[in-house]
Formats: structure tokens, sequence, C-alpha cells
């Protein structure tokens, strides 16, 4: 039998026979490690351990030490599910049930269910825990399969779709239940060791909102009870950082139902730290001489045709029709860029031209996807296009690098990096490629950054290095990015005269520092928790009179304060409730002004740590508030440190 050879995570490869699956690879490895196979990933795709692998494969094995076993159990705990659903509800239909990264969810139809009913279909649940079912894995013909799901519309559609040339299907059985599924699980129901389920709401089948509207049931499993409470923990503590909830309580935005969907509106709160932000990333933007741009919010489509941009977006564009000609709202920035530098002719000695624009663009995303400020159909990218000569990107790529280390460090952020490379489906040559993903690999090295592989997943354009945010439940948020591009120049023909007087082409390069404005001001609500530091806060200052005697000395400390975002508390409340309102509403510094205070030309200082400071002369102040918002400092240093 002929031979075959895949590639183990430390680099080194091994020889297995033709046909052979994940299994049989971890035998080959060790009969131990054969012995404690769960599953497998094999290029980037967790498979069961049946799966068989293919020559030059990427090969992971997973036991129950690896960090895709959560995944797998999570994966069971869905089936556990579905299969306490139908004994409660026999008449239950099915559609899919798979794991996420908090833990999973089933959509289910032609039942009933809220909130009240989770609590006894999760009794049930613990009742097949408890009873350590078996879960085995078993080959079904199409025929039997579509017998099964005669009255099934969903798991018809999946057959007919995913599964059409199939002729031998996988099916899961645990003790009276099956399901069409490709796994992984574990060997069995008594393998999770705690399980809740979450919430109830409602999903479009296939994300589809022309399709039928199914029930969705989220929960999670764990390994261990003690597990899954600290995640309740971690969960509760997430829902009071909720950007949703403190946009509401501070009144920074909001997505009322009769603007539409996905449609953010910033509140002046909101709108001040959005401008923040602007000006921040302005200053970094310039000071790494990119020149501003502006471009409109809508295009002809011939210019999303000749990006390509069109074929593989249209279906998320908003299209218009302008007496008989057709216009898009812009999906992107890049093709605007590209224009731009395309009205200029350019010499070898221009570049880099380096481009920024804070640019709104729209997409049309699912109304069932959209959420808060993470999924909109319009955002703002803190969009960057740079066009530079090939043997320019690494040093452009460091740059790059250097401006989204310097966000990450003045907002406290950390962030997971990836470099992703070159996808089945790309343009280029192989040596371009070869060039930029060394000269990526090399910016990452160089700077002893940490980064994870994503292998194929690059743009078709050209590889890319991502960062991610990751919030307090382990859910990760697209953020900055840098992205080199062969397409759009071959697209739109860009050039530039080289040394040699011949026309060449130049590479672009995306990047962006925040990402988009809304993901990334949703990612600070919550990192912070409302409590933004000194330079962001919407407001910095509030001044609590004792009486309404000191209203008009509040009034001309406010003047004096004229730099900054200060209010006067005018309400006749105690100073006591003005001081909490001041605490709830997050303000870094209340101003406490007396009688005294008035007499002697002074303030009290009490800060948001509750830290105080008595007779500051208000020059001394400004120039202390001056001082922390230059330095866009996380924590103040108070006026007595």
């Amino acid at each position: 039998m002929s031979e075959l050879v895949v590639n183990l995570p430390d680099g080194s490869e091994l020889s297995v026979e033709e046909g052979a699956t994940v299994e049989d690879v971890a035998y080959e490895i060790g009969p131990g490690l054969g012995e404690d196979t769960v599953a497998g990933v094999v290029d980037g795709e967790l498979v069961d351990k049946a799966a068989p692998v293919h020559d030059g494969a990427q090969v992971v094995i997973v036991t129950d030490q690896s960090d895709e076993y959560l995944r797998v159990l999570r994966h069971t705990a869905a089936h556990v599910f579905a299969q306490a659903l139908q004994r409660l509800y026999p008449e239950a239909k099915l559609a899919i049930g798979p794991s996420t990264d908090e833990g999973f969810y089933y959509d289910v139809t032609n039942v009933d269910l809220d909130a009240d009913d989770l609590e006894a279909i999760e009794d049930e649940m613990e009742e097949i825990i408890e009873e350590d079912l078996p879960v085995e894995r078993e080959l079904r013909s199409r025929e039997d399969a579509l017998e099964l799901y005669e009255e099934n519309p969903y798991k018809r559609d999946i057959l007919e779709n995913e599964a059409a040339g199939d002729d031998e299907l996988s099916f899961y059985v645990q003790g009276e239940f099956e399901d069409l599924c490709k796994g992984p699980h574990v060997e069995s129901t008594g393998k999770i060791g705690a399980v809740e389920l979450l919430n109830i709401s409602s999903a479009y089948w296939r994300g589809d909102e022309e399709n039928e509207t199914l029930t969705r049931v989220y929960g999670t499993a764990f390994e261990s009870e003690k597990d899954l409470k600290e995640y309740m923990e971690l969960r509760a503590e997430a829902e009071e950082r909720d950007h949703r909830k403190i946009g509401r309580e501070m009144d920074l935005f909001s997505i009322p139902d009769v603007t539409g969907p996905g449609l953010p509106l910033y509140h002046p709160n909101g709108k001040r730290i959005l401008s923040e932000l602007s000006e921040f990333a302005e200053s970094l933007n310039l000071d790494a001489d990119y020149e501003p741009v502006e471009t409109p919010h809508l295009f002809r489509t011939e210019l999303w045709k000749k990006s390509g941009h069109y074929d593989n977006y249209v279906d998320d564009m908003f299209l218009l029709d302008v007496n008989d000609e057709e216009y898009g709202l812009k999906p992107m920035n890049c093709p605007g860029h590209a224009t731009i530098f395309d009205q200029n002719s350019w010499s070898y000695r221009d570049l880099p031209v380096r481009y920024f624009e804070d640019g709104k663009v729209y997409r049309k995303e699912q109304r069932g996807e959209l959420s808060g400020l993470s999924r909109v159909w319009s955002f703002t990218i803190d969009d960057g296009h740079l066009f530079c000569r090939p043997e320019q990107i690494e040093q452009e790529i460091r740059q790059v690098m250097n401006s989204i280390y310097e966000v990450l460090d003045t907002f406290g952020l950390e962030a997971h990096v990836a470099l992703a490379t070159r996808p089945e489906k790309s343009v280029g040559s192989d040596e371009i490629w070869e060039q930029s993903e060394s000269q990526l690999r090399s910016v990452l090295e160089n700077q002893n950054i940490d980064y994870d592989l994503e292998p194929g997943d690059g743009a078709f354009y050209g590889p890319k290095i991502d960062f991610s945010f990751e919030d307090a439940l382990g859910r990760k948020w697209d953020g900055p990015t840098v992205q080199v591009d062969f397409n759009m120049p071959e697209r739109f023909d860009l050039t530039y005269t080289g040394e040699d007087n011949e026309e060449h082409r130049p590479v672009m390069i995306h990047r962006a520092l925040y990402g988009s404005y809304e993901r990334f001001f949703m990612v600070l609500i919550e990192h912070f928790n409302g409590k933004f530091p000194f330079w962001l806060a919407p407001e910095q200052v509030r001044i609590l009179p004792i009486s309404d005697d000191q209203l008009g000395y509040a009034h001309r400390v406010k003047n004096e304060l004229g730099d900054f975002r200060v209010s006067v508390e005018d309400r006749s409340w105690t100073l006591g409730r003005k001081i909490r309102e001041g605490q709830e509403d997050n303000v870094p510094y209340m101003l406490i002004v007396g009688e005294n205070e008035e007499e002697s030309g002074t303030i009290s200082v009490r800060d948001r740590q509750e830290r105080e400071e008595q007779d500051v002369s208000i020059d001394a102040f400004r120039e202390h508030l001056e001082a922390e918002y230059d330095e866009k400092r996380l924590e103040p240093d108070f006026l007595a440190d």
C-alpha cells in the first residue's frame, strides 16, 4: 500500500499508509497517544478522530489535555440538549447545534419554548449525563438518512447541500438519540462535568432573514462544576460591563428601531469620546507622514467591479438606482484611495505614498447577526493605505506595527497577534507571496512579538497581521490589522516609474490602528467599565457648589477651566447626593466649592478613587489637568502625590 506524509506540530514529518485516519496517526506517534486521542485538527479544522488525513496535511492530535478538548465536549453537550428536548417535547424538530467559543447552541422549531422551560430541560440533561451514555459514530446510507429526516426540512437541507456528494453519512448515537453530524464528540455523555442553559432567542435558518425563524437555545458546558462557577462569575461581570448597558447609563449611543437596525446614533457624550479617538489617530497618522484624504459615501458600481469587491460583497452591499445607473454605498474605502493614487504620475523617489481617512462604510449584515456596536450596518474605519515599492514592505510594516503598539499601550490593552498566510484562492506570484510573508514574519520576530500562525487565512490579495482583543469571557473581537495587497494595484493598473525609467507595479498596504471606531469603542467601554481615562471622559470635571450661594463662584471656576469639559451641578441637592451622582456618572474629578473656597479663591478636589485635596489653587489644578490630558494617563497621579 502506498504511503503519504503528514506534518506534526513540532515541525517533523510522519509517513503513514494511504487512507490513514487521525487516530492512526496518533498510534503511529505512540500507543499511549493513540489510546488518549479524542479528535484531531487537520489543516486548522477540528475533526473526528476517524477523519482521514491527506498527503501534506498539518495534523494536531487532540486529547483531554488539549485546548480544543472543551469545544469537543461542548459539541456533545449540544447533542445532550437535543436529546433532553426530544424526551420532553417529542414533536420538536432539530436544525443545527454547534459548539461556540462560549459553549454551544441548538436551533429548533415546532416547539414553543420560553426561558421558564429551560430549567426542566437542564434537569433532563443532567439525567442524561448521569446515565453516562456511550457516544458512538455510525455511518448510514444516504437513503436511510433521507428516510429518517423525511419530515425535517432542515436536516434534508443539509443532506442536499453540505453533504450532497456523500453516499455514506456520519451519525452520532447516544442511547435512543441519533443526529446527523460530522463530530467530533467525547466518548460518553458522562464526560460532561457541568452544564447550564443560558438564554433563549430567535434566529433565521442559515442566518438569512428570508428563511424561517427558529428558536435558538444557548448553553455552556465544562469539565467540572468549579470551571462552570468561575465562568458564570465572569459572565455576571461581563453583563455588568456590557457596552449596551453602560452606553444607556452614560448616554453614549442608541440604536432605535425607528432609524433602522445596525445604524447607531452617537449622543453628545459618545461623540466627545469618538472625537478624542479621532484626534489621537490623526496625530499618529501625521507623525507617520500620512496625508489626509476624503472619499464619498457611495460610488458607481463600476468602481466596485473594477476593484473586485462587487463579486465578493454584492450580497452585503446597499445598492441604489440613480437615473438608471447603479450606485453602491461603499463597503470599503480602499478603491477610493487607489483611485486617488491613480490620478497622479509617480516616481520611485515619491514612494511610499500614504493616505488616511476616517471613512464611513456600510455592510448589509443579516439582522440576526447585529449586536450593539460589535456588528452594525454603518461603521467608520480609521483607514490608511500606502503604496510602496516591494523592497519597502518590511520598513512600512514595522512603522505600522509601532503605531499599533502605541495605541495598545495608550489604552492599556492586550491583543492576540496572528500571521495569516496565503489561501488556496489567491492572486500574485509565488515569489512575491514568499517575500511578503517572510517580511511580515521578520517584523514580528525582530520585535519579539508572540504570534499564532493561521495558514491559509490571508486575504486573497495578500498576507496579513491581525490583532484581536479578548474580553472577560474569552471572546475575541477583531481589532487593528495590516494587510499586503497585490490585487488592487493590478486591477487599477497602478504604476510608478522606476530608477530604470520603466513602469513598475507598487504594492498596496492596508492598515487600521483601531479596526473600526464602533468595535474599538465597544472594547473601550467594556475595558474601562465606563470609567474612561481623564482625556477620554465625556465629562471631565463636575463642580459641586455646597449651596446656591456658591453658584456664581462655581461658574467662575468653570470659566477658568474652559479648555476642558466641565459642568456645574446646580440642582438643589445635598452635597452627599451630588457626590454620589458624580461617582455613578464616572466623572473623573469633582470640585467642591463652599463659602471657605470662595473666600480663598481655591477649590477642594475629589477624584474617582475618592481621594481628596483641599485648598487647591485653580491655576495648579488646571496645570495638573493639562499634564494629564497631554500625557494621556490611564491612571491619574493625584495632586498630593
